[in-house]
């Protein structure tokens, strides 16, 4: 192993770690300040520096904001906590690992063919990460043996890279997350190899249409729920369903990092979502149902019927008026 790698993956890795006892830490004054982890903790003089670290009186940033949420959790809906809201320097470093994951699956467009090894997809990815000063979040995550995840066919997610070649007709899901300067950037997005069924290419559309459908409900003081319905009635009126055992999920300082994001369920309901949250939205759509079972090397999930699954992600950000998709 050269220096510069040696340097690459013990700077990523020591970040990660460093960043995980920070947040214990965090958590463990918070607990003896009494902060029971809503974002109305520790209340502040309107002439205080605004909590979000802005440098701005509070009154000028986030005290509206803040008393809203203290109404909405009087009424028993879920706000988010405090370390859920991204800095603006956060948001920044998670964009650049957004944008270079990005990349990595523009890089592949042309090259995902017939024959093509999806061990060997992971060898691009990895090579191309490292090279770049980056690294794959998912290599040794929790065991997961590569750098990318492949999904192919009825693969609902987490399809482990093998010697297993691509063949005229498959769909596939490459799942890319980079640690950038210590910060997560996370996306995927499908391919087509060779030429598909009509009902597979018709999946893989409505899957993208159902992405970017959730992302039209992120806007502040929407809700996690309103990003399910769109998503679950788009894919229902298709004929199609919404895995339930998997969904989005917060990124950027960790892989993953609260809230959950679900892709089914009924409008007002879930998480309050408030600017400077990031999140992941990515839905997988089955052609059949939307059970799902898991292989015996605890990651492979695949459609419990056999069908067809297709899946497209990206992180996204709430702002004061909307949303900035970061990848």
């Amino acid at each position: 192993m050269s220096g510069r790698l040696f340097f690459i993956l013990f700077y990523n890795q020591a970040t990660h770690y460093i960043r995980i006892v920070l947040k214990y830490l965090y958590m463990i004054k918070a607990f003896v300040e009494g902060f029971k982890g809503a974002v109305t903790i520790n209340k502040l003089n309107r002439n205080d520096f605004c909590w979000c670290g802005s440098q701005k009186k509070y009154k000028k940033c986030h005290l509206e904001m803040d008393e809203k949420l203290d109404r909405l959790e009087q009424e028993g809906i879920e706000v988010p906590y405090r370390d859920l809201i991204k800095t603006e320097s956060q948001i920044e470093g998670i964009r650049k690992a957004c944008r270079f994951s990005r990349s990595i699956l523009d890089d592949l467009e042309g090259k995902i063919v017939p024959g093509l090894r999806t061990d060997t997809i992971d060898e691009w990815v990895h090579d191309f990460t490292i090279s770049h000063g980056a690294y794959p979040a998912s290599l040794n995550y929790r065991g997961y043996p590569r750098s990318v995840c492949t999904s192919i066919n009825e693969v609902v997610c987490h399809g482990i890279p093998e010697a297993r070649e691509l063949q005229d007709g498959d769909i596939v899901n490459i799942d890319v997350t980079s640690i950038l300067d210590g910060y997560y950037g996370d996306t995927s997005r499908m391919y087509l190899v060779g030429d598909p069924s009509p009902l597979a290419r018709k999946l893989v559309e409505v899957a993208r249409e159902c992405l970017y459908l959730g992302i039209e409900q992120v806007k502040p003081f929407n809700r996690i729920g309103d990003i399910a319905y769109a998503i679950e009635q788009h894919a229902n009126v298709h004929g199609f369903s919404v895995v339930r055992d998997y969904g989005g999920h917060g990124v950027g300082l960790q892989f993953h990092e609260e809230p959950f994001v679900h892709h089914y369920g009924e409008r007002e309901t879930g998480m309050v979502l408030m600017p400077n949250m990031v999140f992941t939205i990515e839905p997988m759509i089955n052609a059949g149902s939307y059970k799902c079972r898991t292989l015996a090397d605890g990651w492979t999930t695949l459609t419990a019927d056999g069908s067809l699954s297709a899946q497209w992600e990206h992180t996204v950000r709430v702002t004061s008026d909307g949303v900035e998709i970061l990848s």
